[in-house]
């Protein structure tokens, strides 16, 4: 299936980067409660995470953007295309965000009160879970790709009935759907047919019928005659959903 995996291989790894840094920030965080030995310039901090939280807004806003126009024209089922690597980069740039923010929120209150140093690894503690928080959902869809799960929005047994719903389809069996990126998926199947038919034009009428119903990226399909043992053979049930 070519490179379609790269994008969310990428994704991954952008996630595990935020959980990496957010860890530690965590540690360094601990590290301060526990001793309690560490000295805030909070006119460095105050210019720096203020800069940080400029230059992220400006940056979600254009991912932002971005995403609404990529999904605006596509013809995917749910209505847009859905590219990870773009969310996974605005989801970085929400926990970029949401650390300089913390920061900043943070300088802001050791300015005005230095005896209140405490409230900065407090902070970090806070926006640390945040920033997981809004990981968790990117992470779930990149596993489900990479470990070729089900597809978000499709039907399992939509799917299966529509073929069953094919003149001269007895049988379905071997139905596999997989997701190959968060907006191409792949379909597999074997059909058994009742004997006599036309096999060519069940082909031809079950792909037609398929791909007028759902958006199927890669779809192959095996022809088979009926056989009266694939009633009670184990192999040839699909799955119970």
């Amino acid at each position: 299936f070519g490179w379609y995996r790269a994008e969310v291989i990428g994704a991954l790894t952008s996630v595990l980067t935020i959980w990496v840094v957010t860890g530690i920030l965590v540690y360094m965080a601990v590290e301060r409660i526990i001793h309690r030995d560490f000295d805030i310039d909070t006119e460095i901090m105050l210019i720096t995470s203020g800069f940080g939280v400029l230059v992220n807004l400006v940056m979600g806003l254009t991912l932002h953007q971005h995403g609404h126009t990529h999904g605006g024209g596509s013809s995917h089922s749910h209505g847009q295309s859905e590219n990870i690597n773009v969310r996974a980069a605005f989801i970085h740039v929400i926990g970029d965000f949401l650390q300089s923010f913390g920061v900043f929120v943070a300088a802001l209150v050791i300015y005005f009160y230095p005896q209140w140093s405490i409230v900065d690894p407090i902070c970090t503690f806070l926006f640390s879970i945040i920033v997981l928080c809004t990981t968790m959902a990117i992470m779930r869809d990149t596993l489900n790709v990479l470990m070729e799960g089900m597809p978000r929005g499709v039907d399992f047994n939509d799917v299966l009935n529509t073929f069953l719903s094919i003149d001269g389809v007895q049988r379905v069996h071997n139905l596999r759907i997989w997701a190959l990126s968060l907006d191409k998926t792949a379909l597999a199947a074997h059909l058994a047919i009742s004997p006599g038919v036309n096999s060519h034009e069940i082909l031809k009428s079950a792909s037609r019928k398929i791909h007028s119903k759902f958006n199927f990226f890669e779809m192959t399909l095996q022809i088979e005659d009926f056989q009266e043992v694939m009633k009670d053979c184990t192999q040839c049930q699909c799955p119970e959903k």
